[in-house]
């Protein structure tokens, strides 16, 4: 498909799911956790035994919108906590600014934090100043920030949607890649190509990436290694399945052994999730975590809290637009098998 054509064709699928959500008038599970300002990508952690949130800030833009995802033209984080889940949530202001970061030039997108011998981690995706999509690290004594960022990205990074997961024995493991606007389809070869197309309908779906991190977390120890994402019957899912494959928003997280990679398939707008034995996979696909959202995006994490699960996510239900999100929080259930009971985030 030429890009122009495929740019109508995404404003259109983007027009069409706006007017259908609209229509259906449907209730929400779950309010939004702020409402002074528009967050997304919600990627939730325990530190200290108190809940905080790292999403993206979105703001409004007279940038058009295209499939690349101009429109999302974020220029800074804000940090939330509380201390319990429907407690009162505190912003903590400003943690990082794009003006803030020397190599970027551009879009500070979804976010993910860790914590390591006294030092906070805040990972994130920008655009380096050629345009390429880079994932950078900063570091504070203080879960909120103020977060500094290191001089240059990581080595050996790209794409976006970073997550960071600390294993039982105190490994740390990035995910992260995304399709479309990621840019992951322009690293088929390894090197960065411009030209890079996204798979056709019967080919292999291009599949995310797993990297362990070195002991002071600021880089990689290790080349990324793709992570195959299987159907039931052990087969590397393709581009056509697009209802199970991965496009986006990778997070993981660990329960009773086993481990759990959910995220994003993007254009058809579910969060699914796989299950494996080791944090690099391979991860056979189970089933949906959570139904489509209002707006286009949908986007989680998945955290234990004082024994139970939750799922952080987002919508649209304050703006109606799909760049100007909200974040909320649901309670999620593993059942006895270890499955996942889908959530419907909408009565």
């Amino acid at each position: 498909m030429k890009k122009r054509n495929f740019c109508i064709y995404t404003s259109a699928l983007f027009l069409l799911s706006q007017i259908s959500f609209a229509q259906q008038k449907k209730q929400p599970i779950s309010p939004p956790l702020v409402n002074h300002i528009y967050t997304a990508d919600p990627s939730a952690h325990v530190f200290g035994g108190k809940i905080y949130i790292y999403p993206s800030h979105d703001i409004e833009t007279n940038i058009s919108q295209d499939a690349d995802g101009a429109k999302f033209d974020m220029k800074d984080f804000h940090i939330l906590s509380m201390d319990k889940i429907g407690g009162k949530v505190t912003d903590h202001g400003v943690a990082l600014d794009l003006k803030n970061v020397p190599w970027t030039s551009k879009q500070l997108w979804a976010p993910d934090a860790a914590y390591k011998s006294g030092t906070y981690y805040l990972f994130f995706p920008a655009k380096d100043q050629e345009g390429i999509f880079r994932i950078g690290v900063a570091t504070s004594k203080k879960p909120y920030g103020p977060f500094k960022a290191e001089k240059k990205p990581i080595e050996g990074s790209f794409s976006i949607d970073p997550s960071v997961f600390k294993d039982s024995d105190g490994s740390y493991y990035m995910y992260f890649g995304g399709i479309w606007g990621g840019q992951l389809q322009r690293w088929k070869t390894g090197k960065y190509d411009a030209n890079g197309a996204l798979q056709k309908a019967n080919e292999k779906a291009l599949l995310p990436k797993v990297a362990k991190l070195s002991s002071d977390l600021k880089s990689f120890s290790e080349s990324p290694k793709d992570i195959q994402i299987l159907d039931e019957q052990g087969n590397v899912l393709l581009e056509g399945n697009n209802d199970k494959r991965f496009f986006e928003a990778a997070w993981v997280h660990k329960y009773k052994g086993k481990y759990y990679f959910s995220y994003s398939t993007g254009d058809t707008h579910f969060i699914s999730y796989a299950t494996g034995d080791s944090p690099y996979g391979p991860f056979t696909y189970k089933g949906v975590v959570l139904n489509p959202v209002e707006g286009w995006t949908n986007h989680h994490s998945i955290v234990e809290v004082k024994g139970k699960w939750y799922l952080f996510y987002h919508d649209v239900q304050l703006s109606g637009k799909t760049h100007l999100r909200n974040v909320k929080v649901t309670e999620l259930h593993h059942n006895p098998d270890g499955t996942i009971q889908t959530i419907s985030a909408y009565k």
